[in-house]
């Protein structure tokens, strides 16, 4: 698969109770978004900086930094104009965030931006996508600019994909997520073609970013993060 558009109807259908399904199926998730909050306020050089959000989704990333700077300014971007409206209806009245039906696998990503981010998305599109992107959002940072990717990740052998498949469901049980979430949620994740953290930090040295790093982990979820020299 080369993009992310054959998804974009499967994740549609469950753009309403997305937010929620989200927090339910990470069992790391304020830690893991946390971390991905704590790059960029490390990074902050101004408080109205510019922000590309690659695979918003329903703008739950997005809005997580806006609380955190208020004074950024944010442009959405995914493949899936149901999940963009729920984006749309989050962020109502708000000039300083704006919106695109694009498909980040293949499209130009204008800019330049200060700071590009994702959150569980760029796992959607294969490899030879991945580093496309990547070499693209290098070219689309300022100088100095930062990118920082909250994702999930494959295990670096078959027995620690194994593994981080096998303790996800268990955790994910143990939080109470019903059968149902969970078969949705199998529906979504066909989809899915994760790489290894190490693979991801090669692709973006590779493209050009430099402080390149895996700053969490847990199991299956990573935030990786590198700047344009």
């Amino acid at each position: 698969m080369s993009t992310n558009v054959p998804s974009a109807s499967a994740f549609t259908r469950y753009a309403q109770a997305y937010d929620a399904m989200r927090r339910r199926l990470i069992p790391c998730f304020d830690d893991l978004y946390g971390a991905a909050l704590r790059l960029i306020d490390d990074w902050k050089t101004r408080e109205d900086f510019r922000v590309l959000d690659l695979g918003a989704g329903t703008g739950l990333f997005s809005a997580m930094i806006l609380e955190r700077f208020p004074k950024v300014r944010l442009h959405l971007i995914d493949a899936s104009s149901g999940m963009l409206d729920q984006a749309k209806e989050r962020f109502r009245g708000n000039s300083s965030v704006t919106f695109g039906i694009r498909d980040m696998a293949t499209s130009n990503l204008d800019g330049p931006w200060d700071v590009i981010v994702s959150a569980l998305a760029i796992h959607h599109i294969d490899d030879h996508a991945k580093q496309s992107l990547f070499a693209r959002v290098a070219a689309s940072l300022e100088p100095g600019g930062l990118f920082v990717n909250a994702e999930q990740v494959r295990g670096p052998t078959p027995e620690a994909e194994d593994r981080y498949v096998r303790f996800w469901h268990a955790d994910i049980r143990a939080a109470g997520v019903s059968e149902e979430e969970i078969a949705g949620a199998a529906e979504r994740m066909a989809f899915d073609r994760c790489a290894s953290v190490e693979a991801q930090l090669a692709w973006m040295r590779a493209a050009g970013l430099h402080d390149v790093d895996c700053s969490f982990k847990s199991w299956r979820f990573a935030v990786l993060s590198g700047r344009r020299a």
